[in-house]
């Protein structure tokens, strides 16, 4: 995913026109051309159908929650035959837009992750555009494999050759000495 590439959908919602006591109902079914720019930004063949439906209400004073559900059938290559392979998302998406995040350490050197990773710092937009995309790309499979795709043997050399990963070992020396030498029993 090229995080520096404009986003190839976006929604902005101004929190300052939000309603404090009522939900705003979304719903984001992206057009064929919007689904084609999805699918370079997060890196896959194609992105079929995606839907991304929910609601934004608010919790407490100032703080609100993104609950929605990601629907998307994509295709990637498969990693080993490079064939197409179809999968289905179907997962729900939860943020909670917070004004005020929970502090984080900061005398330590090391990034830690935070327990919570539904928790956003609340800003002037909610951009639900933004968290579809978001969300299609952590759910995508990392190691999309076609039906009855197998590795096999890795090891490949021409005609008559001895393979490359055979050759290179270095026990295969010793085997072939160990095999030659007479047993002592």
């Amino acid at each position: 995913m090229d995080e520096t590439a404009p986003l190839p959908f976006s929604n902005p919602i101004r929190t300052a026109d939000l309603v404090a006591r009522r939900p705003l109902r979304f719903s984001h079914v992206p057009d064929a051309a919007a689904l084609g720019a999805i699918a370079a930004f997060v890196g896959v063949d194609a992105v079929r159908k995606l839907r991304f439906a929910g609601e934004l209400r608010p919790e407490g004073r100032r703080d609100w929650v993104l609950d929605a559900t990601l629907g998307a059938t994509v295709v990637q290559a498969c990693v080993v035959t490079l064939a197409p392979v179809t999968s289905r998302i179907d997962v729900p998406v939860i943020r909670r837009f917070v004004a005020e995040p929970p502090p984080q350490a900061t005398a330590v050197p090391e990034v830690e992750i935070p327990e919570d990773d539904t928790v956003e710092p609340l800003g002037a937009i909610i951009d639900t555009g933004a968290v579809m995309v978001e969300a299609l790309a952590l759910a995508l499979p990392l190691y999309p494999r076609a039906e009855g795709a197998e590795l096999g043997d890795l090891t490949v050399a021409p005609p008559g050759a001895e393979p490359i990963a055979r050759a290179a070992n270095p026990f295969a020396a010793l085997s072939a000495l160990r095999d030659r030498t007479p047993r002592e029993d």
